[in-house]
């Protein structure tokens, strides 16, 4: 009878002893699950209002640029300035050959005199109204003939500016090149192509600020002054002139130059920079985004960075929560624990 108990027992133990094995590996391994979670910490995305400034590279540019050559060519008698010579608009810098002007002076005052006979003999009736007219237009051609060898015979400076290039010297005879070329240093000026986005947001008068890489961090405020009515269809950009004050001179034409516009502000996302990973192989950016315990592959497009942190373009939206520390090895859809 004893034996028959011991019978029925055993079977009964087996099973209680393999049900509490089987609930302490179940535990067991739960714990484990959660031990392996990988933990990060994540950053709530908050909607910010966000300068939109561009910054474009240009060359700082002459406001003026004006080529002295004579209208007609010959020989270099002098040369006055040279370069890096500041002149003033209407000082001479150039004296051209005078033998041809000296020729055209004593036939103006040969008609001169024939005029004023003309004149006296058409009072007493000695020639017709016509022969009067006809000496007046020989004497006012010659003379306009002599004002314009005198302006190809004394070349002077048409604007205030600094000479920048010499291609003669003296006893030279100019030819296709410019005698000089003068340079207006106040005011400069930059041209910059701007997205055509931008197109109905660029005004005439415009606030701008340029840096020049030669002169450091320095700034210099400059304005619109001119918009291209046009675009190029190839780049999707219009040409913007920007005018710069240059009472020092500071600024010379050829620097390069970075040209910030601030096209106002716009309520954006705005994220650290810990949270955003570059694609292998490509230029996409992503971050993860976390959601229910699980880390969300999510692609974004990145705006201009304010120091640690990045404007979000498109991609996420304000409250999201986005892992900005732990996320090295994760994949689209990993179960995560968010720690403090």
């Amino acid at each position: 009878m004893r034996r028959y108990s011991l019978l029925r027992i055993t079977p009964l133990l087996a099973a209680a002893l393999l049900v509490s094995c089987g609930n302490k590996d179940q535990s067991s391994g739960s714990a484990d699950d959660a031990s392996q979670k990988p933990k990060v910490r994540v950053e709530a995305v908050r909607v910010v209002p966000v300068d939109q400034v561009s910054t474009f590279t240009a060359t700082v540019e002459a406001d003026k640029v004006n080529n002295i050559a004579p209208a007609m060519g010959g020989r270099i008698r002098k040369i006055y300035v040279e370069v890096g010579s500041s002149v003033r608009q209407g000082q001479p810098v150039v004296a051209m050959d005078a033998a041809t002007f000296s020729q055209q002076e004593t036939q103006v005052a040969t008609l001169r005199r024939d005029y004023e006979r003309y004149k006296e003999l058409y009072e007493v009736g000695g020639i017709s109204r016509q022969q009067l007219d006809q000496a007046k237009t020989q004497l006012d051609v010659a003379e306009s003939a002599l004002g314009n060898l005198g302006e190809n015979t004394t070349l002077t400076s048409p604007v205030n500016g600094v000479v920048t290039a010499r291609n003669y010297d003296p006893g030279d005879v100019a030819g296709q090149l410019p005698i000089l070329t003068i340079e207006t240093m106040n005011p400069v000026k930059v041209k910059v192509n701007v997205s055509e986005s931008y197109y109905s947001r660029v005004v005439k008068g415009m606030p701008v600020e340029v840096q020049a890489d030669a002169l450091g961090a320095e700034t210099f405020a400059g304005k619109v002054s001119l918009i291209y009515p046009t675009l190029d269809p190839a780049s999707h950009t219009f040409p913007v002139e920007i005018t710069l004050p240059n009472g020092d001179q500071r600024l010379r034409p050829g620097m390069f130059a970075r040209v910030k516009m601030n096209f106002g502000t716009n309520d954006r996302p705005l994220l650290s920079d810990m949270a955003v990973l570059k694609q292998v192989g490509s230029n996409d950016r992503y971050v993860f985004v976390e959601k229910e315990g699980k880390a969300i592959y999510t692609l974004v497009e990145l705006g201009v960075r304010l120091d640690d942190k990045y404007e979000i373009v498109s991609g996420l939206n304000a409250g999201d929560r986005v892992i900005i520390q732990g996320q090295s090895g994760l994949v689209d859809g990993t179960a995560v624990e968010v720690v403090e």
